[in-house]
């Protein structure tokens, strides 16, 4: 005797998508609920009031002049210089931890998933940028109030403008090498090793041959995210490096990593 067991069908037609800005949430609380995300946060938390306090306490003891810029573009370079690291973990963690395999479970669609990280990412420019300013505003009030003959308030919107926009690509650049690598101390590694090294070597080079020079300015992206710092990105040809340049060292990276990610096997 024989039993037939019935065919089941599952049925998913109607189910709700998880709406993107769900997913952002998810990626932004998974940004800072492991020990690396945690601690990387609070190192840079400590290191800014550390730094800020001493240029407080300094500047009142000395009676030294003060600029808004002093405390506020100061803590803006110490994050500049460690927040890409978190950009690197918000991709690399998922495949150093083993947690791919749930995050694609839950949502199919990587490229969602991805999306979703590099939103992470950008909020975290945005908030770098408005603890930036709140930083400035903080400092310079304190010693507005001590010595106020010797505080000047230099705000100017378009220097922050162009933190926000060097910072965005910055983590942009953290998040391509993180991608293409898939492995957290290579890509944190390869990124220093860029950001520090390579300028200086390609510097060197340039300077045997003047042609030499002009070819690899077209290279270094570092050099050529400069004037838009300074906020001086006037000519055509300043503009032209930093679109080639950011092309070479995030659009592509960035593209083979999303790439390798949408296809990459998850264990």
């Amino acid at each position: 005797m024989s039993t037939t067991v019935p065919e089941l069908h599952l049925d998913v037609a109607d189910t709700v998508p998880i709406p993107f800005w769900r997913q952002v949430r998810v990626e932004f609380r998974k940004s800072y609920d492991t020990r690396a995300g945690f601690w990387l946060l609070a190192t840079i938390g400590i290191l800014v009031g550390l730094v800020e306090g001493f240029i407080l306490i300094a500047t009142l003891v000395q009676e030294s002049p003060v600029l808004w810029s002093d405390f506020a573009y100061t803590a803006g370079g110490i994050t500049s210089l460690l927040l890409p690291v978190l950009a690197i973990l918000l991709v690399t963690s998922e495949w150093s931890q083993r947690s791919a395999m749930v995050s694609f479970t839950l949502e199919p669609r990587r490229s969602r998933v991805v999306g979703a990280k590099l939103a992470v990412s950008a909020i975290y420019a945005v908030l770098t940028m408005v603890a930036m300013l709140v930083i400035g505003v903080v400092g310079t009030g304190i010693c507005e109030l001590v010595q106020p003959e010797l505080t000047e308030w230099d705000f100017d919107a378009k220097l922050a403008i162009a933190f926000l926009v060097s910072q965005l690509l910055t983590m942009a650049l953290g998040f391509a090498f993180g991608s293409l690598l898939l492995n957290t101390p290579a890509a944190i590694v390869v990124f220093f090793i860029y950001w520090y090294i390579v300028p200086t070597v390609l510097f060197v080079v340039g300077e045997l041959r003047d042609w030499l020079g002009d070819l690899l300015e077209w290279f270094n992206f570092q050099a050529s995210l400069q004037p838009l710092v300074d906020w001086e990105l006037n000519t055509g040809e300043e503009w032209a490096k930093l679109l080639v340049s950011g092309f070479i060292w995030i659009v592509l990276p960035l593209a083979g990593g999303i790439y390798r990610i949408l296809r990459a096997e998850v264990k």
